[in-house]
């Protein structure tokens, strides 16, 4: 049987400004950060639909039955806005569907919800990504702030499993390679919290209607996940755990 999961964000467009002087000229770049994670998931038997951020914004499912379709919905570096706002509502004032209603509902009715931390997700950088207060939220194990949610940590931090013979750390060991930032979240009364980065949440895990979801607060690539962590051997087993555990796979 099939095991499928749908992977949204992990992708920008940087636009530079080179300035010689009198004279100034633009360049432009498209980028993805999906690599590590798609190879890790795949390498442990998923098949993977991979939808950029800009890709997701006219094409991410717009029902609960339409999310049925996969095992489990990662959420990485893409704001709650490229979801609320399809092309057509936004540039036509077309009524559609809310997705973000749409995920909470497919996880209410037992499909898994992965949500991986970054500039764009949890309540992100200025809190941008906006996901407090959003049907999102509801699903998740963890609570938001409605502020800039980032904790940057440039010198390192070591994650420490606090879970013991949890499914998602199996077999990794109590201390993982060091990160360099997170999201900052509140666990749920009842939420399983697997792992800590000082005294803050890195994963917590929980039930949600008749699905599951996970809260991991770092990132799954480059910066917040330096090459120890994204090269380190158990990074594609966590992965595969986080993802198994949300459908309730062996």
């Amino acid at each position: 049987m099939t095991k499928r999961v749908l992977i949204a964000g992990e992708s920008w467009t940087v636009h530079s400004i080179h300035q010689k002087g009198f004279d100034s000229f633009t360049t432009t770049e498209y980028a993805e950060g999906v690599r590590w994670l798609r190879e890790a998931l795949e390498a442990a038997g998923w098949s993977v639909d991979y939808m950029p951020s800009h890709v997701a914004a006219r094409d991410f499912p717009a029902t609960a039955d339409a999310l049925g379709a996969f095992d489990c919905v990662l959420l990485s570096d893409i704001g709650a806005n490229t979801l609320l706002l399809h092309p057509d509502t936004f540039t036509r004032s077309k009524t559609l569907p809310n997705r973000l209603e749409a995920i909470r509902d497919y996880v209410a009715a037992g499909g898994g919800l992965v949500m991986v931390g970054g500039y764009m997700t949890f309540q992100g950088i200025e809190g941008k990504a906006r996901y407090a207060g959003t049907a999102v939220e509801e699903a998740l194990p963890v609570t938001l702030s409605p502020n800039d949610d980032r904790v940057e940590v440039p010198q390192g931090i070591t994650p420490q499993v606090v879970l013991k013979g949890h499914r998602i750390g199996e077999g990794l060991g109590d201390t993982w390679p060091r990160l360099l930032g997170y999201n900052r979240v509140a666990a749920r009364p009842g939420a399983e919290i697997v792992a800590t980065v000082g005294t803050d949440v890195l994963i917590a895990a929980g039930g949600f209607g008749k699905g599951r979801s996970v809260a991991f607060t770092s990132d799954c690539g480059p910066h917040w996940a330096p090459p120890g962590f994204i090269e380190w051997q158990g990074y594609a087993a966590l992965w595969d755990q986080i993802v198994s555990w949300t459908t309730g796979r062996p």
